[in-house]
């Protein structure tokens, strides 16, 4: 057995490709749109998990987007999903800037969790330990659930 990748459904496509792509930095490895079947799929990889020169997949988030679903309903029995980054503190700025709410703010230096337009939970984990804690995110409080 191998892990392969996890699937969100997303209600608006360029909304959540700019979350996932502009903002956290994924890439798009593939794309299908499949008409018969009235959806979009797309393959998105961290930099840091393109596959290999022999081609073996790598972890991966596919986003599918059903042409006719005008939204979902987020439910907490899926978890969240984790990235390590490689400075925690800049994503989380980076994402506050563009109006994203950052429901656990990284007070440790280490882990952060933030939502995709979806409401899917996102775990942000600091890469090679935790950063030593800073203001703001040192004092700033929880929003909302993660």
């Amino acid at each position: 057995m191998r892990y392969l990748h996890s699937a969100v459904r997303v209600s608006n496509l360029d909304e959540s490709l700019h979350f996932y792509c502009d903002l956290l930095g994924l890439v798009v490895l593939r794309r299908s749109d499949h008409e018969k079947g009235r959806y979009t799929g797309l393959k998105l990889v961290a930099p840091g998990d393109m596959p290999d020169a022999d081609g073996k997949n790598s972890p991966l988030l596919e986003i599918v987007h059903n042409w006719d679903e005008s939204g979902y309903a987020g439910g907490r029995n899926f978890g969240h999903l984790a990235f390590a980054v490689e400075d925690i503190y800049a994503l989380c700025q980076k994402l506050l800037d563009a109006g994203v709410t950052i429901n656990r703010p990284p007070r440790d230096g280490y882990m952060a969790f933030v939502r995709s337009p979806d409401g899917i939970s996102i775990e942000l984990l600091q890469k090679s330990g935790a950063l030593p804690p800073k203001e703001p995110w040192a004092s700033m409080p929880n929003t909302g659930s993660w």
